[in-house]
């Protein structure tokens, strides 16, 4: 109880340091100095020449992320009538994908939320604290519910969009998504990239209103993953 009265107290100090700011600085200076222009969202890239076809049984079995992958999610703010893209990530993400004759037939992804961060510590208290109390649901699971069938033959270094259907668990709320994302082998790692768009009132979470500072009532669930064979 102690501990979360010291959150409490210690996250309410730091939304109001963060107002302050506001109001001396003006939000115009605090999106474009202090939060800075957001990370690009995810994408797929390689160095490898495009154009040689991938046979079935180049990518056939089991892969698992590794090095290099991230996920997080992208809001917008309003301060003071100003917009503020902001966008937190993590590296801690496990999961699996099984591929059977060029079609992903199962795929599951594990994100820690409670190590997802920002440029803002007092931000990142509220998301984990308050709006997403990863205290109770530390982690946000993606589960394909459906094989997911290439849209033309694979070819080595070309991205290949292609939409997956799932259910996405966050905040101990489950929901059926689709995703549109982008698939891209190199000839030795498969790339996923893509974003989930939600609502935060579908996975019980309130969006924030401090008065100087609206979060938006929507966002995304971004995701980057970096795929080895097992």
């Amino acid at each position: 109880m102690k501990r979360r009265t010291a959150i409490a107290l210690i996250t309410a100090g730091a939304v109001v340091v963060v107002g302050a700011v506001v109001a001396l600085a003006g939000p115009v200076f605090y999106r474009d100095v202090i939060v800075g222009a957001p990370d690009p969202t995810p994408t797929v890239a390689t160095g490898a020449t495009a154009g040689a076809t991938v046979e079935p049984a180049e990518v056939q079995g089991a892969w698992t992320v590794s090095d290099g992958s991230y996920a997080g999610y992208r809001v917008d703010e309003v301060l003071n009538g100003t917009d503020v893209t902001v966008d937190g990530r993590t590296e801690k993400v496990t999961g699996t994908v099984t591929i059977d004759d060029a079609a992903v037939t199962a795929a599951s992804f594990t994100v820690d939320v409670d190590s997802i961060a920002t440029d803002q510590g007092s931000r990142d208290s509220y998301f984990r604290n308050t709006a997403l109390q990863t205290f109770r649901y530390p982690t946000a699971t993606f589960t394909l519910t459906k094989p997911v069938a290439a849209a033309s033959s694979p070819q080595v270094g070309v991205k290949q969009t292609v939409t997956a259907t799932g259910e996405l668990t966050l905040h101990g709320q489950t929901r059926t998504v689709s995703v549109p994302m982008d698939l891209l082998f190199d000839g030795e790692t498969a790339q996923v990239a893509g974003s989930i768009p939600i609502t935060f009132a579908d996975y019980g979470v309130q969006a924030p209103n401090l008065g100087f500072v609206k979060v938006e009532d929507h966002g995304f669930v971004e995701f980057s993953l970096v795929l080895t064979e097992k």
